[in-house]
């Protein structure tokens, strides 16, 4: 399918929703659907409390077809960066250059706020995500084991 108009826009409260059920997209393309526990009363509430912001990209429709959000984080090596917590585009709409039109968003994003880095995970099996940020300029960085704790 080729996408012939599309849009990105900063995220609003009305469009958590739409970017909830492709959070539930993201998270089954990752292969663990069971480790979303937020709900969507809860990620309108985070979002009003500031925790994060977003982008969405709309298609020729309308319709809401991918997202990337993040937040603020603090580096002592660096300074204020940008935390890319999700990026994420519906398969039909992948291969059309809409993802660069987002992650320059990001980084522009990043840039007006005096961010020294932006910094992300992607999974190790995920060639085509590794792949598009290592030709957009990334480096993916293998050194390092990322940690987590339940609370």
């Amino acid at each position: 399918m080729h996408l012939s108009a599309f849009s990105i826009q900063q995220g609003k409260e009305n469009h958590l929703g739409a970017v909830f059920s492709l959070i539930s997209e993201l998270a089954l393309f990752e292969k663990a659907p069971q480790e979303v526990i937020n709900s969507l009363p809860q990620f309108k509430a985070d979002f009003k409390n500031k925790y994060f912001d977003f982008f969405v990209v709309f298609n020729s429709n309308k319709i809401i077809i991918g997202f990337a959000l993040f937040y603020f984080r603090y580096s002592t090596w660096k300074g204020k960066c940008l935390y890319l917590e999700d990026f994420y585009m519906q398969p039909s709409y992948r291969s059309q250059g809409i993802g660069v039109h987002l992650f320059d968003a990001v980084k522009e994003y990043g840039l007006k706020n005096q961010c020294k880095l932006v910094t992300w995970q992607v999974l190790d099996w995920n060639v085509r995500a590794i792949n598009f940020y290592e030709k957009n300029g990334a480096v993916i960085d293998k050194t390092w084991y990322n940690g987590k704790l339940a609370l």
